[in-house]
């Protein structure tokens, strides 16, 4: 069953922006609605909002067209002076805290393209209907991260032989009001803690990380789903068993460990965790809708990513499917940035045509020309996007 019109309509004009200042505090949204134009709102409270694919053609993602995720609210006060960052569990040998002074001044700085999706990006064409953001194709962005990496600080404080999993907490507020909740705290195997690109960052494109990214400190862990990207990070836990914080249990970024039919129900004890996320690609240019002389080539482009993994090949057809052609792709900047490609096709009548990508990663997995594995959450959707093309004479 193919949603053409999701697929293909064009985003609405919501904006969302945002607010700098040492210290900061937490701006109302029409505040925050000012310096990311062209973004479409999902809705308020929380604050969420995707970006319309034609308005990520870059190769680093600015931080105006970045997506914007929360499970709360934005914290009362994001003061760089003052924050601190302490490291504990059951699982860490010599517990610390950190300014980020601190940790600028004691590791080493690094910076990395790190691609950055949701893991709910196009739960909107998954029937039934799955709770949640109706998110697109805008969930996603690869924007340039700088800070200091995870595994160093870890090592600074000692990871006992028995650890298993890294967690976060962060000091964002529980849409009820009750100070005592936490929002979500989720976290990584420790392996992927250990990898060289998890960082503990404190910069977004060069600047102090605005506060709707999570100002003035946060994780990206690059490749599995931003809900483990920590915002507002105020607390990291070594844990000697897998972390069970909010958003860890029940259907929360899980998906069937085995294949189900749609709209079953799948009992918790059924469901497993989401860790890489799938081979996936978007068209950047043209934006669906254009309307193109027949006849004469139709130049193309856009990113394509695969979580832990590289795209191998990037395939385009513009028949519906029924033949493809190859794309030419770029390497990534880093491991774990998303790579770009470009490809032509002509369209060879007046009429109305689909061009469709699909990547391959360096498994030999393809994407899904339909939506693939229904799950209760609508997550891991990476069937092949496309867009509208109008041949005129």
């Amino acid at each position: 069953m193919l949603n053409r019109r999701r697929w293909l309509a064009g985003s609405g004009a919501g904006v969302l922006g945002l607010a700098m200042g040492p210290p900061l505090l937490a701006a109302s949204n029409d505040a925050l609605m000012a310096a990311k134009p062209g973004l479409r709102q999902l809705n308020e409270r929380p604050l969420n909002a995707e970006t319309p694919a034609h308005l990520l053609a870059d190769a680093t993602t600015p931080t105006e067209r970045l997506f914007v995720r929360n499970n709360g609210l934005l914290p009362s006060a994001m003061d760089a002076q003052t924050w601190q960052l302490s490291v504990a569990g059951e699982s860490c040998i010599r517990p610390a805290s950190f300014t980020i002074d601190e940790l600028k001044t004691r590791f080493e700085q690094v910076s990395y393209d790190l691609q950055l999706e949701c893991g709910g990006n196009g739960r909107a064409e998954f029937r039934p209907r799955a709770s949640g953001n109706q998110w697109t194709t805008g969930a996603i962005g690869c924007p340039r991260w700088r800070g200091v990496r995870l595994r160093d600080v870890l090592d600074y404080c000692g990871v006992a032989s028995d650890a298993v999993f890294v967690a976060y907490e962060a000091s964002d507020r529980h849409l009820s009001g009750d100070p005592s909740k936490q929002v979500i705290s989720r976290g990584v195997p420790l392996s992927k803690a250990l990898e060289a690109e998890s960082l503990i960052a404190f910069e977004l494109n060069g600047e102090p990380i605005p506060e709707l990214h999570g100002a003035p400190l946060r994780l990206v862990v690059g490749g599995w789903p931003g809900s483990v990207s920590g915002k507002w990070l105020t607390r990291l836990l070594v844990r000697n068993r897998v972390h069970d914080g909010p958003k860890m249990l029940g259907n929360s970024y899980r998906v069937p460990c085995e294949p189900v039919a749609p709209g079953a129900d799948v009992p918790p004890g059924s469901m497993c965790i989401i860790e890489s996320m799938p081979v996936k690609s978007l068209i950047t240019s043209p934006a669906s809708g254009v309307v193109v002389r027949a006849g004469k080539p139709l130049e193309l482009s856009g990113h394509a990513w695969a979580g832990d993994l590289a795209v191998a090949s990037m395939a385009i057809s513009a028949d519906f499917g029924q033949t493809w052609q190859s794309a030419e792709l770029a390497q990534p900047r880093n491991r774990l940035a998303w790579q770009q490609w470009q490809g032509r096709v002509t369209l060879p009548t007046t009429g109305y045509f689909e061009i469709w990508a699909r990547a391959t990663d360096s498994l030999g997995r393809s994407q899904p020309m339909l939506v693939p594995g229904w799950n209760p959450k609508g997550y891991l959707n990476n069937a092949c996007h496309r867009v509208a093309v109008q041949a005129v004479a």
